[in-house]
């Protein structure tokens, strides 16, 4: 019955939510050494680490775990609210709430696509259920990560993917507080300005990358 409580899987989403934007940090900061000209080495190393790690691979279940949670929860939420009112949190109210606050089921699916096709592209060539394209390794990330955002259409499909995660978190982070109920008046105006702030830096950051290796790298 605890599992089957509204309230419930909202505080289970928030939590897998805010697992998933440290993640986030972690996952850009990894790929912003593609803009090192030094020929992927730095690149390669923190690949090359976040693949062999005994505690990274712990790791990569507690985050496709984290993933799961907040993707299933978010689908029940959304359809438990559309069938009972058109309020997205029970616990908000509609003068606290973001503008992108309707849009946060669109976004998700958008993102969760664009998770697929993450996944298809690097994590199951990885783990050997797709074949890496000719000439490349299969954990050779740098020069596949070069070849799909030398491709224009690969490019704009990830920056258009990256906005709708930053307009999904923008909304997301405040309503996981909310959530969870921290969201006492004192203080909820930073965390709207440093939810905004984050979702900002997160999509500009990942979308920076495909734009120089696109337009800079030779």
């Amino acid at each position: 019955m605890f599992l089957y409580s509204s309230i419930t899987k909202k505080v289970l989403m928030a939590l897998a939510g805010l697992f998933l934007v440290t993640f986030l940090c972690v996952h850009l900061g990894i790929n912003l050494m593609l803009l090192k000209n030094d020929g992927g080495r730095a690149f390669t190393e923190a690949a090359t680490f976040m693949g062999t790690n005994a505690l990274i691979k712990v790791f990569e279940i507690v985050l496709f775990a984290g993933f799961s949670l907040h993707i299933i929860f978010g689908l029940l939420v959304s359809v438990q609210n559309k069938s009972a009112r058109p309020t997205a949190y029970a616990v908000s109210n509609s003068s606290d709430t973001s503008p992108f606050s309707k849009y946060m089921f669109h976004t998700g699916i958008i993102v969760f696509i664009f998770l697929a096709l993450h996944f298809l592209d690097f994590y199951f060539i990885k783990i050997g259920l797709v074949a890496p394209p000719p000439g490349i390794a299969a954990h050779d990330f740098y020069n596949r990560t070069l070849l799909l955002f030398s491709t224009p259409w690969y490019s704009m499909l990830y920056i258009f993917c990256f906005i709708a995660l930053g307009i999904h978190l923008n909304h997301a982070i405040q309503s996981a507080f909310q959530t969870l109920g921290w969201n006492h008046g004192k203080y909820m105006d930073a965390v709207k300005l440093l939810g905004s702030a984050y979702s900002f830096f997160i999509a500009a950051g990942f979308s920076l990358v495909p734009i120089f290796i696109l337009f800079f790298r030779n």
